[in-house]
Parts: C-alpha cells; sequence; structure tokens
C-alpha cells in the first residue's frame, strides 16, 4: 500500500552560475508530496496521517518554509531539495517516493538512492 501526504512550503532562492531569470532572487510556492509504502497494520492504516505531518512538518518544513534555500543547500534546484529531503526524512519514514512541485506545471520526482 502507497499513503500519500501532500505539503507546501515557500522558499526563495537564485540560481548562481545560471543565465537566466533564475539567477535573480526570487520564490516559488511548493507542493511535496511524501508518500510512504507499507502494508495495513491492525489498527486499519499503514501509518497515522498525524505522524507523517507531524515528522514532516518537524524535519522538513520548519527549515524550508519561508527560507532562502540557498542557506541550506547548493545550487538550490528542485532535485537537490528533493534529494535534501529524503536524507532528511529516510531514517524516520518507510519512503517510498517524494515529488515536488517547484511551480503548478513543474515538478521532480524521487525514490532514493
Amino acid at each position: 500500500m502507497i499513503v500519500t501526504q501532500i505539503f507546501t512550503f515557500e522558499s526563495a532562492h537564485r540560481l548562481e552560475n545560471y543565465n537566466g531569470q533564475c539567477a535573480n532572487l526570487h520564490g516559488h510556492s511548493y507542493v511535496l508530496h511524501v508518500s510512504i509504502k507499507g502494508k495495513i497494520g491492525p489498527e486499519g492504516f499503514v501509518q497515522d496521517f498525524y505522524d507523517i505531518e507531524r515528522v514532516v512538518n518537524e524535519i522538513v518544513i520548519s527549515k524550508l518554509d519561508h527560507a532562502f534555500l540557498n542557506d541550506i543547500l547548493t545550487p538550490p534546484t528542485a532535485e537537490n531539495i528533493v534529494i535534501w529531503v529524503w536524507s532528511q526524512l529516510k531514517n524516520k519514514l518507510n519512503l517510498h517516493k517524494l515529488k515536488l512541485y517547484e511551480t503548478a506545471t513543474s515538478y521532480v520526482s524521487y525514490k532514493g538512492d
């Protein structure tokens, strides 16, 4: 069974050594899909949505929301952000896949190493 919970955060970044508009300071309204895998337990679910929300908010969203991403990782591309998120959560949740929308029509997905 795959269970997905969706999170949002607002962040700013700039892409250094990039020849285009993204070299300028700008922001995004990111949408993060966190999918975990597992078997349905005796309680009737894979993992309580409350527990997933608590872990992701504490470990990821609290650090990325309203942050300047260049202070956290370099370069702060969607690809590198999703790898960073995976590294933060991999020992806390039974991850299946992450999907990170940078815009309403552009996203990256990642299933780990």
